[in-house]
């Protein structure tokens, strides 16, 4: 069963979330929201799986409540519904630690498609996806951290030199088969690879790790390699 926590300050949008939820077997809603200090409290009461964010919202907005939320540390991943699929809030969101976004006239079935995939600790944005998501907004990014980069970064130093090569094809918007074709590496070794490269640079999933790849220079906007 994948529980959720709905947050909305629109009723009748949440309303709609929740009808399609308890009509679908194995999910639940556990509780709703109507703006970001609301969310933050109920993720941590009741921890679901999955908070759906609404972005634009009175007070603490989505993108605050979802930092809030993944700081917490707690198990809950969000997934944030934005109108366009390109917009800035949505970028910020996914840099706040968002597992992902949708856009709201998203299809039932790729909603509860996407919530299945967050849950299941996968990122709901295509790789291409992300990247052309990091290049459009790339000016809206604040210069990285002086004096901070790769080589000098500890998450990138504990990662052997195949392991590096994995992260900059991440962040480069790579699937697992490009990877396996480009490196030569059979696609369950790729697998492999990912999952170690996650853990060492404290990745929730690939999104996060196309962040921590551009934040660090290991890819630029428009260099798909």
């Amino acid at each position: 069963m994948t529980t959720v926590l709905i947050v909305d300050d629109q009723p009748l949008q949440w309303f709609g979330f929740r009808m399609l939820l308890e009509s679908t077997p194995g999910t639940d809603v556990v509780g709703e929201a109507a703006h970001g200090a609301e969310a933050v409290r109920q993720a941590a009461e009741l921890r679901p799986d999955v908070v759906l964010m609404d972005v634009r919202m009175p007070g603490i907005d989505g993108i605050e409540a979802t930092r809030r939320i993944v700081a917490s540390g707690g198990r809950s991943r969000v997934l944030v519904l934005t109108t366009f699929d390109l917009d800035e809030y949505a970028h910020a969101a996914l840099r706040a630690g968002a597992s992902g976004f949708l856009l709201k006239d998203a299809l039932p079935d790729e909603l509860l498609a996407g919530i299945r995939a967050v849950a299941c600790g996968d990122a709901v944005i295509a790789p291409r996806l992300t990247r052309r998501l990091l290049d459009a907004y790339a000016h809206h990014l604040p210069a990285p951290a002086h004096g901070r980069t790769a080589d000098n970064d500890p998450r990138v130093r504990s990662l052997t030199e195949r392991e590096r090569e994995i992260l900059v094809a991440i962040g480069r918007g790579w699937t697992n088969g490009e990877i396996a074709e480009r490196l030569v590496l059979s696609e369950s070794t790729v697998k492999t690879h990912v999952g170690r490269v996650l853990s060492k640079i404290g990745a929730r999933d690939r999104i996060q790790a196309v962040i921590v790849a551009y934040d660090l220079g290991l890819t630029r906007p428009n260099n798909p390699g």
